[in-house]
């Protein structure tokens, strides 16, 4: 029996969000793939596979509660009634102890896509999104928070002003931060929404890592081929691209 084994197991919540909807609307959107798409990950050929595959065949939903176990880890999502609000929050169930000091990729995955539901029905509810996606270590030493100059974005809610990547002037408000990432709104964007992952140095990745999730909304497709360019453009020279978890 392994170490881990031994300890008693506990709860642990991973991220907890309010968001704007009754407790339905945003059970609805945990259990109706079409829904999903529309908060969960980013755009990819095998989007829908991956949520049928996370959200579907491996998943046990207790309608009651308004809870989703994922099958083959020991995370769920819980939905309670807060009025017309919904408190929404993803649970694992682990070893008790200090796990949390490490980064886990899973877990910033259950940050990052849940203040991606909480911003959709926030401030745009029902509306489609497109989605540009960048992800590998950096060229030099310097992530993209850094890089960015998120590093010295103000607090959760409050507004924000700077340069921002290939472009001199953008602005926005802070959504939220977390120990390894951040989000902001973006006004040029359609009021969309950048989320900034930074993966710290390993023996296994001396460099670290990033992933950047741009979210954007009403953005013509000529709009949406210039965004794609201009990021790309200031992406390629700082780091490489690499799919995550490889």
């Amino acid at each position: 029996m392994t170490e881990a084994a031994d300890k008693p197991m506990e709860d642990h919540v991973l991220v907890e969000v309010t968001v704007p909807a009754p407790a339905d609307a945003v059970w609805a959107a945990l259990r109706d793939p079409a829904k999903i798409k529309d908060w969960f990950g980013w755009e990819t050929d095998g989007l829908k596979d991956e949520i049928d595959f996370i959200f579907v065949t491996h998943a046990e939903a207790d309608e009651s509660r308004r809870t989703v176990t994922f099958v083959g880890v020991n995370d769920r999502y819980e939905v309670e009634a807060r009025g017309e609000a919904s408190l929404v929050r993803v649970v694992r169930s682990a070893p008790a102890g200090t796990w949390t000091d490490v980064f886990d990729g899973m877990i910033e995955g259950w940050i990052s896509f849940t203040w991606q539901l909480a911003f959709a029905f926030a401030r745009h509810p029902g509306q489609p999104r497109r989605t540009l996606f960048f992800s590998g270590p950096p060229r030099a030493d310097r992530l993209a928070r850094s890089l960015l100059g998120l590093d010295a974005a103000p607090a959760p809610g409050e507004p924000w002003s700077m340069p921002l990547g290939p472009d001199a002037e953008a602005s926005g408000q802070v959504w939220f931060t977390a120990r390894h990432q951040i989000g902001v709104t973006v006004d040029a964007w359609g009021d969309g929404l950048l989320v900034v992952v930074d993966q710290p140095p390993t023996d296994k990745k001396p460099r670290g890592s990033t992933m950047l999730t741009l979210t954007t909304y009403g953005l013509s497709e000529e709009q949406l081929a210039d965004l794609k360019t201009r990021w790309q453009a200031w992406w390629d020279p700082r780091f490489e691209t690499v799919e995550p978890g490889c």
